[in-house]
């Protein structure tokens, strides 16, 4: 049982192939050579009983590898070198004893009388000591190696399932983030409308937060939604800043029908929007426009966000909700995502995301 802990049915399958294949070959090689030097023997009976004499290795090759794990090599313990050691010469020995056993009973080689058991034994004991010592070695050499190649796959499988844990934590602390974070800004914008005693513009934005944030609650287990959905969760959060500012804000949303089954992350496009009302539309007395537009090309997806505000300073640094959108990002896709934002050739910036286009 203790042998079977370590070791799958293949192994043992591996194991028997391998000592198969060897008894085959040396019984062939046994009986072709000496029948080109012309001796006459009992060639069935000799090929039977050289590739019968490897049964002993076959069947203690599992308390050897059972050994192995018990004591390990390299070792700088000496007691380990003396355990396989001492198995090294057993199994000799056990050979010894059944390939002599064997030619004892069968004489296959077709002599007159067939040689005392106990000199059989002590022939082949003796002159088998150095190939007991390859073969042990051998099977010394394949185990560790493998329990090597087993360790290494065990913690590169054990360093992706921590990395995903990671990503995880990481991405549930930058919702924890994300989210406060909007209904923050929303709250922000009801505050505006009633100090400018624009109550019944104030009701409605309360009356639409509330559905979107019912619907936030309701997805927010969901890393991903479908751009359908993204596209309508942007399009109600548009209509409440449109409450706000009024006429100082336009927008348009372009998203073509053939892409809204892709795949994208949960407010991706809304923390870009939010970031162009912030720094871009709200900087302007007369307000500006929004576009916002999504295109598919070789494999991957690209959103755009534009606003025709002022251009992005010279050095700037990114705030709380494109910031985490960068994170998310890095966490969901690593380097086959990119996050720009990058002054307009005309006039106004530009912010883009391409990601792996991937479809519900």
């Amino acid at each position: 049982m203790k042998i079977i802990e370590y070791y799958s049915t293949s192994s043992w399958r591996y194991v028997a192939g391998a000592w198969l294949a060897l008894s085959l070959f040396d019984a062939a090689q046994t009986v072709v050579s000496m029948h080109a030097m012309g001796m006459h023997h009992a060639w069935l009976t000799l090929f039977i009983v050289t590739a019968s004499s490897w049964l002993p290795w076959a069947l203690l090759t599992p308390v050897t590898l059972d050994l192995l794990q018990r004591f390990p090599v390299p070792a700088r313990n000496p007691a380990h070198w003396g355990v396989h050691v001492t198995a090294c010469l057993g199994i000799g020995a056990i050979w010894a004893a059944w390939a002599a056993l064997l030619e004892h009973l069968s004489n296959p080689y077709a002599y007159a009388g067939a040689d005392p058991f106990g000199l059989l034994w002590e022939g082949k004991f003796l002159g088998n000591l150095v190939v007991d010592v390859i073969l042990y070695g051998v099977i010394v050499a394949i185990s560790t190696s493998v329990n090597a190649h087993n360790r290494l796959w065990h913690q590169r499988a054990a360093g992706a399932r921590l990395s995903e844990s990671l990503a995880q934590a990481q991405l549930a602390a930058l919702r924890v983030q994300i989210e406060p974070h909007f209904i923050f800004n929303s709250l922000n914008a009801v505050t505006g409308l009633i100090r400018e005693k624009r109550d019944h513009d104030a009701i409605a934005v309360i009356a639409a937060l509330g559905d979107l944030l019912r619907r936030v609650t309701d997805r927010s287990p969901r890393q991903f939604v479908t751009m359908r959905e993204e596209g309508e969760f942007l399009r109600q959060y548009l209509e409440i800043q449109q409450l706000r500012f009024a006429e100082r804000l336009r927008y348009q949303i372009d998203i073509p029908g053939e892409i809204m089954s892709a795949l994208v992350p949960d407010f991706v496009l809304q923390a870009l929007v939010e970031n162009a009302i912030k720094h871009g539309i709200s900087k302007r007395v007369r307000g500006g426009e929004i576009r916002v537009g999504a295109t598919r090309e070789a494999g991957r997806l690209t959103l755009k966000v534009f606003n025709d505000g002022p251009p992005l300073p010279e050095h700037i640094q990114e705030q709380v909700g494109l910031a985490n959108t960068r994170q998310r990002l890095l966490a969901l896709y690593g380097p086959a995502q990119e996050l720009t934002l990058q002054n307009h050739a005309t006039a106004g910036v530009l912010a883009s995301i391409t990601l792996p286009y991937r479809e519900h």
